[in-house]
């Protein structure tokens, strides 16, 4: 990339790679099922322990190579080494999460239309239309998958300044009015006092080993590490950027929105006696409903909610194909419109096969082993893929990359001190927590 991110576009970029749809929806559900608030303090435990470690790490290597993924480990590693160089296979990953969270997205825009009409009045209506549209229309889900493909992927064609940062610079912060606006409502509601309990007062007996495994997997995936975004973003960073303090705004806006998110949901769903742990269904089957309740102003709730949705998985999305695009723009001197269209179709194909497994009619030719394409792709890159991804950084980093290296670029921002406690907890503890959580998803 010769473009550069300024400092507040890498902040913003960075930011909307690691807040998408899991924080809307998937945040808010196992924070439900783990005992409120007290889950959501071991999580930011781990996010500063493991996350962040992580995250300064590949930082450190897109900011020092300048380069892409792979070459980022061929030219950091030893120069006995340059097998490393096969490590930044991770970016991979990007596209897999990329095929069914378009997909997810694509479900996103159906609902945001739906709410401009009549949303479904009971849970047995909503999670029958949910149902039929997942499973019986193809046809719809494509189209849908197909907009939120393309709406990414033109941005992408603008490049670093004109499309990435750009994007960010506008949908973040409509992001964050849209959440505001919409916790403004909740606080008039009195099922505001019980989410606000729920969600900031800590009940600990409701915290078991489960619960630890579950916190240390978000806290790792929250932050967008191990798949080549965070050193893809670095190696379009100014020089005058401080890393560390960019690190931490990123950490905070990532905290403070998953929180409002969060009080959000969990208002209307206390306001009306609902479930707060429903997975998927929270966001598609029961949240409509509740927001049918508010009539015509519940349809104004939910149409923003799901654009607020729609602006998080976009930028998301974004950040997860864009480490491949650099990769072959870069590495075979393809231009980035060809690099574009070559990721483009691979995440396109990948995704309707995807849309397709959870449809009747193609259901049986696109399950193995019992679980269908779309499950396969999501448990191989959420539970095997972004872990590795996550451990290869934090050992190439912390035990072959130039320790000097390191320490010449963080001192300046965080101190000797500081950064004696990151790199202790990337060797040794970072690689550790990372390994209990692939163990634990594979197992």
């Amino acid at each position: 990339m010769s473009e550069k991110f300024s400092k507040i576009g890498f902040i913003l970029s960075i930011v909307g790679a690691a807040i998408g749809l899991g924080n809307a929806w998937k945040f808010p559900y196992m924070v439900g099922a783990n005992g409120g608030s007290a889950f959501v303090l071991v999580y930011l435990f781990f996010a500063l322990i493991v996350g962040l470690s992580i995250f300064f790490a590949e930082m450190a290597m897109g900011k020092i190579s300048g380069s892409d993924t792979v070459n980022a480990f061929r030219s950091l590693a030893p120069p006995s080494q340059k097998a490393w160089g096969y490590a930044g296979i991770i970016m991979i990953t990007g596209i897999f999460v990329a095929s069914f969270y378009t997909l997810i997205i694509g479900w996103v825009i159906k609902y945001a239309v739906l709410s401009l009409g009549s949303l479904p009045k009971d849970i047995n209506s909503s999670a029958a239309l949910f149902e039929n549209f997942t499973s019986q229309n193809a046809s719809e889900q494509i189209l849908y998958f197909t907009l939120a493909f393309l709406a990414y992927f033109f941005v992408l064609t603008k490049g670093v300044k004109s499309g990435i940062e750009r994007i960010n610079l506008w949908l973040i912060p409509a992001l964050f009015v849209l959440l505001l606006l919409m916790l403004g409502y909740s606080m008039s509601m009195d099922g505001f006092d019980e989410a606000v309990r729920f969600l900031l007062v800590p009940d600990f007996s409701k915290i078991n080993s489960e619960s630890v495994f579950m916190a240390l997997g978000l806290a790792f995936f929250t932050m967008c590490i191990g798949i080549g975004c965070v050193l893809t973003y670095s190696s379009s960073l100014n020089d005058d950027t401080n890393l560390f303090t960019s690190s931490l705004y990123v950490v905070f806006l990532n905290i403070i929105i998953s929180v409002i998110i969060g009080l959000i949901v969990f208002t209307f769903v206390f306001e009306f006696g609902a479930k707060p742990s429903q997975g998927v269904g929270l966001a598609f089957i029961s949240l409509p409903t509740l927001f049918a309740k508010l009539g015509v102003l519940g349809n104004v709730l939910c149409l923003t909610f799901f654009v607020a949705l729609i602006f998080a998985g976009l930028t998301s999305a974004i950040s997860m194909v864009e480490p491949a695009i650099f990769y072959l723009n870069r590495n075979f001197g393809l231009s980035r419109l060809r690099s574009i269209v070559i990721v483009g179709a691979v995440v396109y194909a990948l995704g309707v096969l995807c849309a397709l497994s959870g449809v009747t009619d193609f259901k049986d030719e696109l399950t193995f082993f019992g679980k269908g394409f779309f499950d396969w792709l999501d448990y191989i890159s959420s539970n095997i893929m972004l872990p590795l991804g996550g451990i290869v950084i934090s050992v190439f980093v912390g035990y072959f990359m130039k320790f000097q290296s390191l320490r010449a670029l963080f001192v300046p921002y965080m101190g000797e001190t500081i950064f004696k406690i990151w790199y202790f907890s990337l060797r040794y503890i970072a690689p550790v927590c990372v390994l209990l959580v692939l163990v634990k998803g594979i197992i």
